[in-house]
């Protein structure tokens, strides 16, 4: 059974916060459960742990480099004192403390990583070119064939679809192949001394201590990416302990060596945050002409019937889900393809607030389980803007009159709106979506 949150090395207050979920990329929070006692496969239940560098497995501890924002080995050991503090005020044990903190280092790469803003965004089907990848999908088959026993237990305990199981965990580390070398409680720290998202960072610091107290995992074992999430599906530690099950009946809930433990922990986050089993994540559609691409943004939600009197149909001989309270993604605006997604999607969400991640999965999980992918061609010929070109089109609408907020080089609902906006008055399609074109179009009525 999953341990219960309990300890005699942190306090209750400080428990209170570490074992409240925080599911990875997103606010929202479900309770915690426990979780089946054993799900163990007769197939293999260990792998190795991949991208450690050297005898620690720091790839880039540095105790003399100052990062780009001035921090410094030297304020990052003052900084870890004064949290000591602020968590031995609260309760936590020096045992605790030390066993966390006693070997912590500085990564300045980790706050380099932190701040880095690409100037070019991808294109959504530059994304799922290597999301779904043919290589990914054989890997994720081949996966499916090792573990078809474990996959299909914890299918039928939790209700959720082994394929997407399996496309999550394909996203995530590519199989575990790579689920990161940081060391967490190294991250964690570097990111709560830079500043940026310390809140953030000490509350994942508590929980990453309670699962050290617990026993699940060593610290020099306990890796992950530089932000902090950990293992094969990539929890974030207070999601670990919200979320995290034993399933090969070892004791441990170790989401980086055990199977059983990756597979029936992931199943475990997505019932607990709301799966049907009884629906599929979503399909491609097609839309009809005349559509209104203001409601191409997952929301309004209907149903499929009150979609399909609209015009909505079936891009194949498999059809429309019978969904109660659907919504319609057009991704790539009116040239490229459109999906209609139902409640798992928004679940899907949950485990990362991205609708290019959700969709995904989603995406990966139908080519697992031997269905065609995308259907409709994307717009490959549309170049992709720059997060600079961008910026010059939010401030072009702008002094048009077509108010899309501070210019930030993100697209999101405002700068949509403007776009459509800007797009009826010119008697186009207004579907939002930002292109070269466009932006020309702009600068010219400037």
């Amino acid at each position: 059974m999953q341990k219960k949150c309990l300890s005699v090395l942190l306090p209750v207050a400080v428990l209170a916060s570490a074992c409240a979920s925080h599911p990875p990329a997103t606010a929202n929070t479900a309770p915690a459960v426990a979780g089946p006692s054993n799900l163990s496969s007769p197939e293999p239940a260990a792998i190795g742990r991949p991208g450690q560098s050297g005898p620690t497995g720091r790839p880039d501890t540095d105790n003399t480099t100052v990062d780009i924002n001035g921090r410094t080995a030297a304020g990052f050991s003052a900084w870890v004192a004064a949290f000591r503090q602020r968590a031995g005020a609260k309760g936590v044990s020096d045992q605790a403390l030390d066993a966390a903190f006693g070997d912590a280092h500085f990564l300045p790469h980790v706050i380099s990583l932190d701040n880095r803003q690409p100037e070019f965004s991808r294109a959504i089907w530059d994304y799922l070119d290597t999301a779904v990848s043919a290589s990914r999908v054989r890997h994720g088959r081949d996966k499916l064939s090792q573990y078809d026993a474990l996959a299909r237990r914890v299918q039928t305990h939790y209700g959720v679809s082994r394929y997407v199981i399996t496309a999550i965990w394909g996203m995530e580390s590519n199989y575990g192949s790579n689920f990161g070398r940081y060391e967490t409680i190294d991250a964690l720290a570097t990111l709560g001394y830079d500043g940026r998202r310390e809140t953030f960072a000490e509350r994942q610091l508590y929980a990453a201590m309670k699962i050290l107290a617990d026993g699940d995992i060593s610290r020099d074992d306990m890796r992950g990416s530089w932000a902090g999430a950990m293992g094969h599906t990539q929890f974030l530690p207070t999601s670990f302990l919200a979320y995290a099950v034993d399933g090969d009946g070892d004791g441990k809930r170790d989401i980086w060596g055990s199977i059983p433990d990756v597979v029936a922990s992931t199943a475990n986050y997505l019932s607990k945050n709301g799966w049907d089993s009884g629906h599929p994540w979503g399909r491609e559609v097609i839309l009809p002409a005349g559509f209104d691409y203001t409601q191409a943004d997952g929301s309004p939600r209907r149903s499929t019937a009150a979609w399909r009197a609209i015009g909505v149909k079936p891009i194949d001989s498999r059809g429309m889900p019978e969904f109660s309270a659907a919504g319609i993604l057009a991704p790539a605006g009116a040239r490229g393809p459109a999906f209609i997604v139902g409640p798992n999607f928004r679940t899907i969400l949950r485990y990362n607030n991205a609708t290019s991640y959700a969709l995904a999965v989603g995406l990966l999980s139908d080519r697992l389980a031997g269905n065609p992918g995308v259907q409709k061609p994307w717009p490959r010929q549309l170049a992709n803007l720059s997060n600079s070109q961008i910026r010059q089109l939010q401030a072009g609408l702008k002094a048009l009159g077509y108010g899309s907020g501070t210019p930030d080089g993100i697209v999101g609902p405002n700068t949509r709106a403007g776009i459509r906006a800007f797009q009826r008055a010119q008697g186009q399609v207004a579907d939002g979506y930002p292109t070269e074109a466009l932006l020309q179009k702009i600068n010219a009525s400037l």
